[in-house]
């Protein structure tokens, strides 16, 4: 079992390099993921088999998606929204790079028809969650770009993006759910760290890590002080049991009840 891919904490080649592949996976994680690295010039055409989001990581690009236009730029993870391609298999997908541009691209074997999305900064909140629990040592930014709130009905995949302030913790209180999830990492300096938890095993997640989540395993994160964490999440829903909300471990959920007490030191 390979729960922890650690293989391009030196940095992504050109061209596609496939992190996950749901066809063989070991761990039946049924989500692929990918990184796509284009340069200044290339104009990159596909027609995915499958269903695919296409996330801008960095970069500024134009280009068309069945038939209609965009424009994306983004410098910076941490401190701008996403922009993203949501597609059905089977859509025809053009981007043309006014700059280097790297994208993560996240697939499922939905061959389902439904409508392309284009997803701009101005449709994604950074929602502070944890704000005024236990001195905001869980706030962090939550950012999704589709869920079933605003994907099409027949989309299978969930996206969203995580920030996580130095010294930190997110996905806090501790939380699971039935559905699998990958979570990849970036940090605000290439020598940044973290921790994450997968069930009782802990590990120090690094620059371009990808950690696959199964089994109902309580995934919680933190982030070294003085380095910034960002994860992208990707959950592909089950049959008839759609992913909506996590289930918190009873034993640390106190933490979001109104005016809870934890200890201080006195002086």
């Amino acid at each position: 079992m390979t729960v922890h891919i650690t293989d391009y904490r030196g940095g992504f080649p050109p061209g596609l390099t496939r992190i996950t592949k749901h066809e063989n996976d070991e761990d039946g994680m049924p989500i692929s993921l990918g990184v796509l690295k284009l340069s200044a010039g290339d104009c990159h055409e596909s027609t995915p088999e499958l269903e695919t989001a296409y996330l801008l990581m960095s970069g500024t690009v134009r280009g068309a998606v069945a038939g209609e236009e965009f424009q994306f730029n983004r410098a910076s993870l941490f401190d701008e929204a996403p922009s993203c391609l949501h597609v059905s298999a089977g859509t025809p997908v053009r981007i043309q790079c006014d700059s280097d541009v790297e994208f993560t691209v996240y697939s499922c074997d939905n061959k389902a028809a439904f409508e392309a999305c284009i997803y701009h900064p101005g449709d994604v909140e950074d929602e502070p969650r944890g704000k005024g629990q236990v001195e905001d040592r869980c706030l962090r930014y939550v950012r999704t770009i589709f869920d079933r709130r605003n994907a099409p009905e027949a989309a299978q995949l969930v996206l969203g993006e995580v920030i996580t302030f130095q010294g930190g913790w997110s996905s806090y209180p501790p939380h699971h759910h039935p559905q699998p999830e990958i979570y990849h990492y970036r940090f605000t300096e290439p020598q940044g760290y973290g921790h994450g938890e997968l069930g009782e095993t802990v590990l120090k997640v690094r620059h371009g890590d990808t950690v696959k989540i199964m089994e109902l395993n309580d995934h919680a994160q933190c982030a070294a002080p003085g380095y910034g964490m960002y994860y992208s999440w990707v959950i592909r829903h089950l049959p008839d049991l759609p992913y909506t909300v996590p289930e918190f471990t009873d034993e640390h959920s106190w933490i979001m009840q109104p005016g809870s007490d934890f200890w201080r030191p006195k002086n």
